[in-house]
C-alpha cells in the first residue's frame, strides 16, 4: 500500500492511493479545523496564500553567520530518535557550509530528555543565551509544549522534525513555529483504515496518556469507525509508569480482533506481556513512536507480521543518503525522521539566505516561500542549486529528501507520505508495503 496526501488550495487533502486499494481514506485536513474556526490570538491566520504572494528575495553580499540549535532526544523514553535526527541536522549543515554561498551554519546539540523531567527548559535556556536564530526539535510533542513559548517568546524560530500533535496548527507561537512532520489527523486515518481492511472488526489500543497519544489515538479511532469498525477499549497509561498489566488486562479483556499500541519505547515492555497472554503477535498496530528494531528485544517471531505506520518516504530508496548519514554516525541502524531534521536546517538556512538576515523574525518570514508554499518559484532539491537561483534574484521551491514540503500558514507541511511496515521473523519492520 502507498498513501500519499496533499493538502488543496480548499483546505481539504487528496489521498492518492496505489498499489493495494485502501478503500474509505476520508479528505483530511493538515490546517487545522473543517469548520474554519478562528484563530487564537497571536496565532497564525489558516487562510491560504495565493500564488504570487511572496515576498522580494533580499539583495546584495552575503556574509551570514547563522547558529541553529538542535534539542533532540539524548535520553528519556525517545532517546532511540536522537542519532538519526542529530545526523540529519550534522549533514545538513555539512552540506550548506560546503556550498560556500556566503552563509555559514553551526549547530549546537542539547538533550530534551522528557516530560518526566526538566532538562528541555536547562537545554532551551543555555541555547538561548547562545544567540540562536532557531532550534530544530524538540522531537517529543508534549516536549515541545513545555517550551514553544519560551522559544518563540525569544523571538527565536522553532521547528520540529516529528511533532504531530494537532493543536500546534493553531498555537499563538507568533508565527515562529513550524515543522516538516505532518499532523497526527493523516497517521491516525491510514492506520484506522489500514486495521479495518485487514479484515478487523474489534479494536483494542494502549495509550500513552499526552496528548500524542491521545490525539492519535482519536484520529486512529475515527477512521476505524467511519470504516464500519468498533473499537472496545481503550486504557491509558502514564510516562514513567513501568507496570502495564492493568492497561493489558483492561483491553484483552474485551476480545479484540486488534490490538494498536500507542506508545514510545514502553512497547518494549507492554508488547511481550501483551502476546504472553495468548494474543496473537501479528495482530499488533504500532505507531511512529515506536516503530522501531526489536530484533535484540523480543524472541524471534514475536510479533512477525505485525504492522505500523510512520510518516515519511522509503529511505531505503534513497541510499546515497542514508550512506552519508552512517558516514556520520556509523552506529545508525534506523533512520527515523533524519529525513525531516537535514530538510529543517536547509529550510531555516534557505530563509535566512532569502532574507539575508539571521533574526528569528526574518526567517520566520521567508520560511513558506522558500518551501514553496506561496507557489512560486522553480523546484530544487538541494541547497545549494536553491540558494543560487535566491542568490541571483529568483524564488525557490525546495523539496527535499522527506519529500514536499510546502508549509501552509499554520507552518504545517501541506503534503506527506505515511509509510505502513510489516514485522518480519527478526523483529525488524523492513518489509514496507508501499
Amino acid at each position: 500500500m502507498s498513501v500519499y496526501a496533499k493538502a488543496s488550495t480548499s483546505r481539504s487533502v487528496r489521498a492518492v492511493i496505489t498499489g493495494v486499494a485502501m478503500i474509505g481514506v476520508s479528505a483530511l485536513l493538515l490546517t487545522g479545523c473543517s469548520t474554519g474556526g478562528s484563530t487564537p490570538s497571536g496565532g497564525k491566520s489558516e487562510t491560504p496564500a495565493a500564488a504570487g504572494d511572496a515576498k522580494p528575495v533580499k539583495s546584495g553580499d552575503r556574509d551570514l553567520t547563522l547558529k541553529i540549535g538542535n534539542l533532540i532526544p539524548q535520553s528519556g523514553t525517545l532517546a532511540f530518535l536522537g542519532p538519526p535526527q542529530v545526523a540529519g541536522t550534522t549533514l545538513a549543515t555539512q552540506d550548506i557550509n560546503a556550498a560556500n554561498l556566503g552563509i555559514k551554519v553551526e549547530t549546537i546539540v542539547r538533550d530534551e530528555g522528557d516530560t518526566t523531567t526538566d532538562v528541555a527548559t536547562v537545554s532551551v535556556t543555555d541555547l538561548l543565551s547562545q544567540n540562536v536564530s532557531a532550534i530544530v526539535g524538540a522531537a517529543s510533542s508534549a516536549v515541545s509544549r513545555t517550551v514553544i513559548d519560551q522559544i518563540t517568546g525569544a523571538g527565536v524560530v522553532q521547528m520540529s522534525p516529528s511533532n504531530t500533535g494537532l493543536d500546534f496548527t493553531t498555537y499563538p507561537d507568533k508565527g515562529l513555529y513550524w515543522r516538516t512532520a505532518p499532523s497526527d489527523l493523516l497517521q491516525g486515518e491510514v492506520l484506522g483504515n489500514l486495521i479495518a481492511e485487514d479484515g478487523n472488526s474489534t479494536l483494542g489500543l494502549i495509550v500513552l496518556n499526552d496528548a500524542y497519544g491521545t490525539g492519535l489515538a482519536e484520529a486512529t479511532t475515527k477512521a476505524f469507525e467511519s470504516a464500519k469498525g468498533k473499537v472496545v477499549a481503550t486504557s491509558l497509561f502514564n510516562t514513567g509508569d513501568s507496570n502495564f498489566a492493568t492497561q493489558i488486562a483492561d483491553v484483552t479483556a474485551a476480545n479484540p480482533d486488534a490490538i494498536a499500541v500507542i506508545s514510545f519505547d514502553q512497547s518494549k515492555i507492554i508488547i511481550p506481556q501483551l502476546v504472553g497472554t495468548g494474543f496473537a503477535g501479528d495482530k499488533l498496530y504500532f505507531v511512529d513512536g515506536n516503530l522501531v528494531d526489536y530484533s535484540k528485544d523480543f524472541a524471534p517471531g514475536l510479533i512477525a507480521g505485525s504492522k505500523g505506520t510512520k510518516p515519511g518516504l522509503d529511505l531505503s530508496k534513497l541510499g546515497d543518503f542514508t550512506d552519508r548519514l552512517k558516514k556520520i554516525d556509523p552506529s545508525l541502524t534506523d533512520f527515523t525522521y533524519a529525513a525531516e531534521s537535514y530538510d529543517a536546517v536547509v529550510l531555516i538556512a534557505l530563509a535566512a539566505y532569502a532574507a539575508n538576515d539571521v533574526k528569528g523574525q526574518s526567517i520566520a518570514d521567508y520560511l513558506r516561500q522558500v518551501s514553496g508554499g506561496t507557489g512560486d518559484g522553480a523546484k530544487a532539491t538541494d541547497f545549494k542549486s536553491a540558494a543560487t537561483a535566491l542568490k541571483a534574484g529568483k524564488q525557490t521551491n525546495y523539496d527535499g529528501f522527506s519529500g514536499p514540503i510546502t508549509f501552509d500558514k499554520n507552518g504545517d507541511p501541506t503534503e506527506a507520505s505515511i509509510g505502513i511496515y510489516q514485522y518480519g521473523a527478526d523483529n525488524l519492520p523492513t518489509k514496507r508495503l508501499n
